[in-house]
């Protein structure tokens, strides 16, 4: 657990924006029909391309994506294989049951509500079910929205959705991709930026939020970049007593948020 972070390893109808509807195949198999989802503007988790791939077409997809901040993975024909049956092309993508919200679109919607704006910000956490248990907390906890990068990171899919008990599906999320320089936008835009690490030195309970704030959460090995740690306003940790050392990571964000926003 070297690093910096925690190894721990309301408009109702502003909630439901980024509700979609659900189907029980989220993939799509081949070019043909992953281009036609793009160009009619689907959202897609993810995009598996086959990884000794290098022509002019995949080198057009990948820079589409990564302007999209489509997370893509480069992978083996034998991965894909294994996900499908059917003639793949190399290529599969996984469409993505929420709608993402741009950051300054979140921030902005956040000011407007006329209460405290509070965002989660992920730094690289790559267990869909820590994503899932962050997401259900920040969304009981009131919080304004939750950032995510957009690689190094757990996808946002059906297994997401069902460990959030839904909850990601009402809460705001946006995908970035650079967690330091999203923090430096937050920090211009006023919030007070918290990491939370067990390397830091300042208790927890010496912290309080301000009406602006974000809380931030690193990858469960590596913890908070150092990057993204340098950008942080404050740096804490959660006292502990017993012979462990640390948290499951969404146990500590779950600790966090009640205590900065969860007790009125």
């Amino acid at each position: 657990m070297g690093g910096h972070g925690l190894q721990l390893e309301k408009g109702q109808n502003k909630k439901k924006m980024n509700r979609k509807p659900r189907h029980a195949d989220d993939r799509i198999i081949g070019w043909h029909p992953i281009i036609e989802a793009l160009d009619a503007g689907k959202e897609l988790a993810r995009v598996l391309l086959q990884r000794d791939a290098k022509d002019d077409r995949t080198r057009e997809l990948m820079k589409t994506l990564r302007e999209r901040r489509i997370p893509i993975q480069r992978v083996p024909r034998e991965k894909l294989d294994r996900i499908t049956k059917k003639n793949h092309q190399g290529i599969i993508a996984f469409s993505s049951p929420i709608t993402f919200m741009a950051l300054e679109e979140m921030v902005q919607q956040g000011f407007e509500s006329g209460k405290p704006v509070f965002v989660v910000v992920l730094d690289g956490v790559t267990d869909v079910g820590n994503l899932g248990a962050i997401a259900r907390s920040a969304e009981c906890f009131g919080a304004t929205g939750l950032v995510l990068q957009d690689h190094h990171a757990a996808p946002v899919n059906a297994d997401a959705v069902k460990t959030s008990s839904g909850a990601i599906l009402r809460l705001p999320v946006a995908r970035v991709s650079d967690t330091a320089k999203a923090l430096a936008y937050l920090g211009k835009c006023g919030l007070m930026r918290i990491g939370l690490s067990e390397k830091a030195e300042q208790p927890l309970t010496a912290c309080s939020a301000s009406d602006a704030a974000c809380l931030v959460m690193g990858d469960e090995e590596r913890g908070i970049s150092t990057e993204a740690w340098a950008q942080c306003d404050v740096h804490a940790q959660i006292p502990l007593s017993g012979n462990t050392g640390s948290l499951n990571v969404s146990v500590a964000a779950g600790i966090g948020l009640h205590h900065l926003i969860g007790r009125g």
